[in-house]
């Protein structure tokens, strides 16, 4: 199985590390680093870091491109971006004791002709049990059914879409009439998303069944020191790993997203979905950069990871649409 991430809006991460961030007051920076981002592309180093060939495609500046393309070859990742005139974004990621601040600006916009032509490229890369990856934000150029417009066109290739993105964007896919194989929101992405609060785990449930019945296959939701959730045919589980507090949580999302990716190659069910992809987020967790730890230490978070049954909707249970 081939996997390609699609990275629209990638960015330079510039991440300050201080002591304790106060609004209004001047701040010593202790330590300032630097990487190549986007969600797409955090997603494709850490597939790689595990071993996974992998391709990475999508919409690139050509003016600030070097950093990407030093990672793409040191990690032997394909390298599929269109690039377009102009320099990639940089987002600003504000590091203390207690919580990450992320500042992400939209960058530039992008001609109108490279965005077609990374979305035919995207497509000619898609064949029967390949997945695609379609990650993050729409850069200025995009409209918000950009993702809905390439579900559309990616559908007939057979290939599996796992989507991951929020707000308008995914409002806009999940309206259209083609359906990703799977989703990764967070818990607040997805009440967004919803229109209501999901206060209970009970509310989470819900609305991920509602989403499966209507042909994701696979519903993961995010909940922070919750654990997530995992939703498919085969029922819904809760995996958990607990951890000591870390200083960042940067990137956790995607590494979560390559596990998903990671275990889906191999063939994996429910549970060693949820329990890879669960040791890839825990194990990313306090890492500078994209990258992963050496492979035994995440096998060895495999083995940790908690996982409990969780009640499914009545209908579900019945097999009711």
């Amino acid at each position: 199985m081939a996997i390609v991430t699609v990275t629209l809006n990638p960015a330079i991460d510039q991440t300050i590390m201080i002591d304790r961030l106060v609004p209004g007051e001047v701040h010593r920076a202790r330590q300032v680093q630097q990487h190549p981002g986007g969600k797409g592309v955090n997603v494709a180093s850490c597939l790689a870091d595990w071993g996974c060939p992998v391709a990475a495609a999508g919409l690139l500046g050509a003016d600030n491109a070097v950093p990407f393309e030093t990672l793409f070859r040191d990690k032997a990742i394909a390298d599929r971006f269109v690039r377009f005139p102009g320099a990639t974004r940089v987002n600003l990621k504000i590091v203390d004791d207690r919580r990450t601040t992320d500042i992400n600006f939209d960058g530039p916009a992008v001609p109108a002709d490279r965005i077609e032509l990374a979305m035919a490229d995207i497509v000619t890369q898609a064949s029967e049990g390949d997945m695609m990856i379609l990650s993050g934000s729409l850069p200025a150029g995009c409209g918000i059914d950009q993702y809905r417009s390439l579900l559309e066109r990616l559908a007939p290739s057979g290939a599996r879409i796992l989507l991951d993105t929020s707000g308008e964007p995914l409002a806009a896919a999940l309206a259209g009439g083609a359906m990703p194989w799977c989703i990764k929101p967070n818990r607040r992405e997805l009440a967004d998303w919803a229109g209501q609060p999901l206060p209970r785990l009970a509310d989470v449930v819900d609305v991920a069944a509602a989403l499966n019945r209507r042909g994701i296959a696979l519903v993961v939701v995010s909940m922070g020191a919750e654990g997530a959730l995992f939703l498919s045919a085969e029922g819904a589980l809760l995996a958990r790993l607990p951890v000591d507090a870390l200083a960042s949580t940067v990137g956790a999302g995607d590494a979560m997203v390559a596990g998903i990716a990671a275990a889906a190659r191999e063939g994996a069910g429910l549970e060693r979905i949820a329990r890879l992809a669960t040791a890839f987020a825990v194990a990313k967790l306090g890492r500078p950069g994209p990258n992963l730890p050496a492979l035994p230490t995440i096998d060895a978070l495999v083995e940790d990871v908690t996982i409990t049954a969780v009640d499914m909707p009545q209908e579900m249970m019945r097999g009711e649409a």
